[in-house]
């Protein structure tokens, strides 16, 4: 395949989603591929959130076939209106569109289960500095528990959204799509396990490998 004129193009559902990516862009030495800084001012809002991802992103990234090397497409499945689905199917379904659309197998879809903030969890003690939890007590996993958000045996709430809004609401912090970026910028992914960001890994390893 030949190169184009840019490397990657980015289609997501909302600017927090937009935000989470600028910071996990910036880690490219983590990912292990090369620089993509270019393509941070390359990733796009769909005015439609997540039901416009679903029914129109073959649409709204046809016209850039011919001038990008490559396409994602990330969205929430909660909210997409094909909560019916798996997240394995529709991101095949979307994928085959793509192709169809002349991207060929330039393009991935990420579907993020149930909804993005199931990447801000994890046991990093940059979660609850960014969150505005720092040497508070109780801590903010024991805040979690208490409040219902976390079972004993449990890694990440459950409503990985409504716990982050909580959590901020509780501390008075103000929210801000500039919380997933930081956490996109410092929080460690080398142990995570859930299933849409590891796909995204080996994606971007995929296409980009240094």
């Amino acid at each position: 395949m030949s190169d184009f004129t840019n490397n990657l193009i980015i289609l997501v559902a909302d600017r927090n989603t937009q935000f989470l990516m600028q910071g996990l862009l910036t880690r490219h030495q983590s990912f292990g591929i090369k620089d993509l800084s270019a393509s941070l001012d390359q990733i796009f809002v769909h005015f439609q959130r997540d039901p416009g991802c679903y029914n129109q992103c073959s649409e709204f990234l046809r016209p850039f076939a011919l001038d990008y090397n490559y396409a994602l497409v990330i969205f929430d499945h909660e909210g997409s209106g094909q909560e019916n689905k798996s997240r394995e199917e529709i991101e095949n379904e979307l994928e085959n569109k793509l192709s169809l659309s002349g991207w060929e197998n330039r393009a991935k879809v990420i579907v993020l289960e149930p909804e993005r903030e199931s990447w801000v969890w994890s046991d990093s003690p940059h979660v609850e500095k960014i969150l505005g939890w720092e040497e508070r007590t109780p801590s903010l996993k024991t805040w979690l528990q208490t409040n219902g958000f976390l079972e004993n045996d449990e890694i990440k709430p459950a409503r990985p959204k409504e716990a982050v809004e909580e959590a901020m609401r509780e501390v008075r912090k103000p929210r801000s799509s500039s919380v997933y970026q930081r956490i996109a910028e410092k929080v460690s992914f080398k142990n995570c396990t859930d299933a849409s960001f590891i796909k995204l890994k080996e994606t971007l390893q995929a296409w980009f490998s240094i």
